[in-house]
């Protein structure tokens, strides 16, 4: 009876602790967007503050990011036309001449094309791969930024390793085709992978030495047709980098 007790407790004790884990992958998450939703609202809506008490005689909450809003979409309308680019052109040219203002300014007008989509030949995440770091035998996820070519025709790719679970910082790497171990991952679950530190990963991957196209699904279908059967799993495509030859899609390209 001692020991059906002890069992059920057991059970209790862990039905709790998975239900516990469960809500806060759900809550945690939420609370730290919203916290973050309102500091960046706080901070730009105090930024006008002083100017919205001068002109009404009292502080308005949420008025400075609304004129903030406004400010950037009018700011965007200008830039569009002739007469504002040729203004913000003549802008960033003083710009560029201050000694420390420059690199700044340079640096992270690349980091908001990058994230935007807009820089695509510049900063922008184009595909995520898989690369040797920090030292050989060790695999890592890697964004490829840019991929450049030498007078020979051969090819280079700029890779960004990121640190987890900060996406945000990380180090440049210049790897040559050869050294790239091309995924199926989209840049989405890429970040994810890093922001979990590894704990959220995908239930099948593709991997290969040419570039693969497509979405994963149409990929799962692709690689079964090549009579592979299902594409390999997270574990195994890791164990399967130093044996890039063996992919499918390399066979494929033998056939």
């Amino acid at each position: 009876m001692a020991k059906k007790d002890e069992k059920a407790g057991y059970r209790l004790l862990k039905l709790f602790r998975r239900n516990f884990v469960a809500g806060m992958l759900v809550v945690v998450p939420l609370v730290i967007a919203a916290w973050l939703l309102w500091w960046v609202f706080s901070s730009v809506d105090s930024v006008l503050q002083p100017a919205i008490e001068a002109i009404f005689g009292r502080e308005i909450q949420g008025l400075g990011f609304a004129i903030f809003l406004v400010l950037i979409y009018i700011t965007g309308v200008v830039a569009s036309n002739y007469l504002g680019k040729k203004i913000i052109n003549f802008t960033e040219t003083l710009a560029r001449r201050v000694p420390i203002f420059r690199q700044l300014y340079i640096g992270a007008k690349q980091v908001v094309e990058g994230l935007s989509g807009t820089g695509m030949n510049k900063a922008a995440f184009r595909e995520v791969v898989f690369v040797e770091f920090p030292r050989p035998g060790m695999t890592t996820i890697a964004f490829v930024t840019n991929i450049i070519k030498d007078k020979d025709g051969k090819k280079y790719y700029g890779l960004y390793v990121p640190t987890a679970p900060v996406p945000t910082s990380g180090y440049f790497e210049v790897a040559t085709e050869e050294q790239v171990i091309h995924t199926s991952i989209s840049i989405d679950e890429g970040i994810k992978i890093v922001v979990s530190s590894g704990m959220i990963l995908p239930d099948k991957v593709a991997t290969g030495k040419l570039a693969i196209e497509g979405e994963p699904e149409s990929l799962a279908d692709a690689f079964t047709s090549l009579g592979k059967g299902e594409p390999k799993s997270m574990a195994d495509a890791f164990k399967s980098l130093g044996k890039p030859e063996s992919t499918a899609q390399d066979e494929h390209k033998q056939t």
